[in-house]
């Protein structure tokens, strides 16, 4: 952070203050919709805006790990007779006017401080608000060089942090104490400062305080493409995140405070912070405050910030936070085999119809693909789709094929995260899918094609939509669930396992659909019932089902993989050990070949790399991991929310699609459909 000066600086000094603008926003909106209690932010707004569930969880993560850290600071200074709590860039925070009115600010002098137009714009905000003023008290109001508001036990500076002399001096005249136990708190500040004036503050208020804590609120992981995207969203908002390449970890950031002074240092990130300290009756609460259905983008955001504590001193000899997760530390090397490469595959088309997620891509003949719903671009707005997109392979090339659609009507209006299984040579089944978290009855339907479509180059491949009579509302009334072709007794049938609904957030039901008869029948499994999932992965092997990963009830990815084993009586349920124990993942695809299970892409809470393709050996449960390579890609790479096709005769996996909305910078769609050479791996095993 810099002071306002003419030139580029002067304009990166406004478009960094912008972000208290955009935040305060945010956080107003988190309250508004019972996420935090904070009754004191609408006084900091103009005007109010309705922020999307993802960005709510976002704030609300934020808000509970700063709580969290400030009542461990109060609760441990308790016994002193004064303590001091130090904002740096609060910006518009309410967090000393939330204390003081729930009476937690005893013998406690809160300081903020921020570029001087901010802080004189809060400062007037208070005096204009009697709310906010009467919670100062008659004392408020005073000022005096960089004092731009003192009251008895708040005190808000406008100085530069950069300028640490500057801000030292302001700190001294305005009363600061280092002798006296001090949290000095700084929310996605110190990352926007050049790296030798943040670590110039840090090391000095190591050096100036006998009794401390420093609570850090930033982003990690530049390097993966989440990552990637979060980066040139605050470059194109002219507000670099200098602090990401020195220290781009968690556990860079614990090193670069010890090295400080700090005694002690914990770090995590904030998807295990809402594992770890947020209660289930909690987690609960929330999730059942809006629909919602961005868990994807909500697990990648918080594995790209973390919340640090470091103390010094004997009165504060623990921070408050500490480890819980028991299987993976986000910061643990992940063991790799090997790396397949990714390539881009060309396309002899003027149609830009895969660039979307949330889509279904099956194979429904041998060099023909469909394409179906998802959220994309078309005539430039961000909507769901309601085009069928067909490639048609010649040789080593794909051509996107002409495409009629007829009879839609209002029974196929585009839908998000539905199935599609091919069940004969010229119809496929579509079964659920959602409009919104709040829609999602949109039952079955059939898919019909022409035998033209095996033709080297058709004229036009026209896919007729038909409504068929319902078999199974409560079967087709589900999202990011499953569909498998599973054969008992002779007969074929589509297991419908698991998914979601606009009731249950997670369903760990099945059925079986016959496939002639088209109805649902009633067939024996035992063994033990796995738990529920959605995002899950699905394949047909030896005419049962494996059925792996996926996101449980309390939104935790697993690591199962389960064979629905055909049995004498009807199916088996089977857990197949994996060597070591496989990481948890959703949001994957799944394809078998030669004895081996493929998972590809999709999402975990390891986030010190993203996954890539695992391989499990499906007779002895040995699995490797493999990274992508994507050097030759000139865009960030999201293997989730995609859609694969395994060509057996190639060895190659071909990526149709993927992305999401990530968080508050920005939707992405990969651009183009990508190549995933798998070669080495069944060679080499």
């Amino acid at each position: 952070m810099r002071r306002s000066r003419k030139g580029r600086g002067a304009t990166r000094d406004r478009a960094i203050q912008g972000t208290n603008d955009s935040s305060v926003l945010s956080k107003c909106s988190t309250a508004a919709f019972g996420y935090i209690q904070d009754g004191f932010l609408q006084y900091f707004i103009t005007k109010r805006c309705r922020r999307a569930p993802l960005i709510h969880r976002g704030y609300y993560v934020r808000a509970q790990a700063v709580d969290h850290c400030v009542q461990e600071f109060l609760l441990q200074s308790q016994g002193y007779p004064r303590r001091q709590i130090l904002s740096l860039g609060a910006g518009f925070d309410s967090l000393y006017f939330r204390l003081k009115n729930a009476g937690l600010l005893s013998r406690t002098l809160v300081y903020e401080v921020d570029f001087p137009g901010v802080a004189c714009q809060k400062a007037a905000l208070i005096k204009s608000r009697k709310e906010l003023a009467t919670i100062v008290g008659e004392a408020g109001g005073r000022e005096s060089g960089a004092m731009s508001f003192a009251g008895e036990d708040y005190k808000l500076l406008g100085v530069d942090l950069s300028e640490l002399s500057n801000l030292e001096q302001a700190l001294n005249e305005a009363g600061l104490d280092p002798e006296v136990p001090t949290m000095f708190l700084a929310e996605v500040v110190l990352t926007y400062m050049e790296i030798s004036s943040s670590d110039a503050l840090i090391q000095w208020a190591a050096q100036h305080f006998s009794c401390a804590q420093f609570v850090l609120y930033e982003q990690i992981h530049p390097e993966d493409p989440f990552g990637h995207i979060m980066q040139q969203h605050f470059i194109q908002l002219n507000s670099v995140l200098h602090s990401l390449a020195q220290y781009p970890n968690c556990e860079a950031q614990r090193r670069r405070f010890l090295q400080r002074g700090w005694a002690k240092c914990t770090v995590i990130d904030m998807n295990e912070f809402y594992t770890s300290f947020m209660p289930e009756h909690e987690r609960q609460r929330v999730q059942a405050l809006e629909p919602f259905d961005e868990y994807e983008e909500w697990h990648l955001k918080c594995s790209h910030y973390f919340i640090l504590a470091a103390s010094k001193g004997e009165g504060l000899s623990w921070t408050p936070l500490f480890s819980k997760m028991p299987a993976f530390s986000a910061d643990d090397p992940l063991r790799v085999t090997g790396k397949i490469c990714a390539s881009v595959c060309t396309i002899d088309s003027k149609i830009a119809g895969l660039r979307r997620y949330g889509h279904r891509s099956v194979l429904i003949k041998p060099h023909v693909v469909l394409t179906t719903g998802g959220f994309g671009e078309q005539d430039g707005q961000h909507c769901r789709l309601t085009d069928v997109h067909v490639l048609i392979r010649h040789e080593d090339k794909w051509q996107a094929g002409n495409m009629r659609m007829e009879k839609p009507g209002n029974i196929w209006s585009g839908r998000l995260f539905h199935t599609v299984t091919c069940v004969s040579e010229g119809q496929a089944l579509v079964v659920g899918g959602r409009m919104s978290p709040a829609n999602a009855s949109l039952g079955m339907l059939w898919l019909r094609f022409p035998e033209s479509i095996m033709a080297s180059d058709p004229d036009c491949v026209v896919v007729e939509f038909l409504s068929p009579q319902p078999a199974e509302n409560i079967a087709s009334s589900r999202w990011r669930h499953t569909t498998t072709e599973v054969t008992c007794q002779g007969q074929r049938y589509l297991f419908i396992y698991g998914g979601r609904s606009a009731v249950q957030p997670v369903l760990g039901d099945w059925y079986f659909l016959h496939l002639e008869e088209f109805f649902c029948r009633r067939i024996p499994i035992g063994g033990a019932v796995p738990e529920g999932r959605h995002s899950h992965s699905a394949c047909s092997w030896n005419g049962g089902a494996l059925i792996a990963g996926g996101l449980g009830a309390a939104e935790h990815p697993l690591n199962s993989v389960l064979f629905l084993r055909p049995s004498r009586s009807g199916f088996q349920w089977h857990h197949i050990e994996t060597h070591p124990s496989l990481i948890p993942r959703y949001s994957h695809t799944a394809h078998v070949h030669d004895g081996k299970l493929l998972l590809v892409g999709g999402v975990w809470l390891h986030s010190a790399s993203v996954p890539g393709v695992t391989v499990i050996d499906l007779m002895t449960g040995f699995n490797l991991e493999y990274q992508v390579d994507t050097g030759s890609l000139e865009w960030p790479l999201m293997l989730h929310n995609h859609a694969s096709i395994f060509l057996s005769d190639k060895k190659e996996l071909l990526v149709i699609g993927g992305g999401g909305n990530c968080f508050s910078f920005g939707t992405h769609f990969n651009l183009h459909p990508v190549y995933l050479h798998l070669c080495n791996i069944f060679t080499s095993q």
